[in-house]
């Protein structure tokens, strides 16, 4: 088996969704965008497949990895991870992320097994938790505590068994007595026994996190995500150290598995973080995985997407909830978009999403549509 081709596949879809000046994603009127799958060709077949990608990343790490093994995962990610040192605006993490879990979709294909029995295997459901859409200032959206506690309800009903606010951020207004006032709301209207999270305004001062970190612990939120900037790892010892809500992180400081130990050796958090993109794909993700589960500290996964999913269900010792979101009152999280054949990760009744069970990551992409609404480079 030899890698022939990493290729970037693009096309036009439709999307109801858009984005503020920080990236961070609202409902908005329908609108055509450009969507990319990462295709790593193989020899022979079958080739992997995951979405996402980026051109640039793509094309140099085929010229890189034409004639290597694709079951080499270890080999590849360490030949691009020692490449990026001096082009880290091509290979990031987060865009060299797609070639290592296409590797894997190509593994599961070439195995005739789903990815996560590969990765070891555990389970094959997940608890989601519903993740808010960031706040806004729509009454009817998500603009006022109640708002958000209208939100949460609607979200207990439909199954969910825990719910996570992400909060206001940046262009609006992100005070921390706003976001508390939220909080609260949401507490309060769901009752004691519905597991809660914040996801907060990632720039917050100490005092400003600690004050929202005290408010928490009063709520008996589950966890506090992201209230400061990550590369002040001093700052989340302390912060650790002064609130009695379990702080999580990090999420998207950079350094992958490598910042991950030295928050692990520095007592920075008090429950890991890990996304599959987070930190370069599978193959990192999951070291990371063990080496949270070696100190005796638990993990939550970050992002809901069908990597993430097959990592939890190889997970045992942590990794209690998948992320399913983003969601908003005014967004059909549940519509399955149009470049797929099936729904992407539906939940069942009692708040659950099933790992997919055919070969490989279990993307049922519509190819027809694909290539009709193909763009060439």
């Amino acid at each position: 088996m030899e890698i022939t081709d990493i290729e970037t596949i693009e096309f036009t879809c439709e999307t109801t969704k858009t984005s503020d000046e920080k990236g961070h994603a609202h409902p908005g009127p329908p609108r055509e965008r450009v969507r990319r799958i990462t295709r790593v060709a193989v020899d022979g077949g079958p080739d992997g497949h995951c979405l996402g990608g980026h051109r640039a990343t793509n094309d140099l790490a085929s010229e890189t990895l034409s004639g290597e093994d694709p079951r080499e995962r270890e080999r590849v990610a360490r030949r691009l991870r020692r490449m990026g040192r001096l082009r880290r605006d091509t290979l990031s993490e987060t865009t060299v992320s797609r070639i290592d879990c296409a590797l894997w979709d190509a593994a599961g294909k070439h195995y005739g097994e789903p990815v996560y029995r590969l990765l070891g295997g555990h389970r094959d459901r997940i608890p989601a938790y519903g993740s808010t859409m960031v706040g806004d200032d729509d009454p009817d959206g998500l603009g006022t505590p109640e708002a958000y506690a209208d939100f949460a309800e609607s979200l207990v009903d439909r199954g969910y068994p825990a719910v996570k606010l992400h909060g206001w951020m940046p262009p609006y207004d992100a005070g921390p007595e706003r976001t508390v006032a939220a909080c609260r709301a949401v507490r309060e209207r769901v009752g004691p026994d519905v597991p809660l999270m914040l996801d907060s305004h990632h720039f917050y001062t100490r005092t400003e996190a600690k004050r929202i970190g005290d408010a928490l612990a009063e709520l008996d939120f589950a966890w506090f995500e992201e209230p400061m900037d990550e590369h002040s790892v001093s700052s989340y010892e302390w912060l650790t150290r002064n609130v009695d809500v379990p702080v999580v992180g990090p999420e998207t400081a950079e350094g992958g598995i490598y910042t991950r130990a030295e928050w692990l050796k520095r007592d920075a958090a008090d429950v890991g973080r890990v996304g599959v993109h987070d930190v370069g794909g599978i193959t990192p993700a999951l070291k990371a995985i063990h080496c949270y589960e070696a100190f005796n500290v638990e993990c939550e996964l970050h992002g809901g997407n069908l990597p993430n999913l097959h990592l939890l269900g190889a997970m045992a010792e942590s990794g209690d909830y998948y992320e399913r979101g983003l969601l908003h009152p005014d967004y059909d999280y549940d519509a399955t978009p149009a470049y797929l054949a099936s729904p992407r990760d539906p939940l069942d009744d009692d708040g659950h999403v099933r790992v997919p069970q055919s070969p490989g990551l279990g993307y049922d992409f519509d190819w027809s549509y694909i290539e009709t609404n193909r763009v060439e480079p």
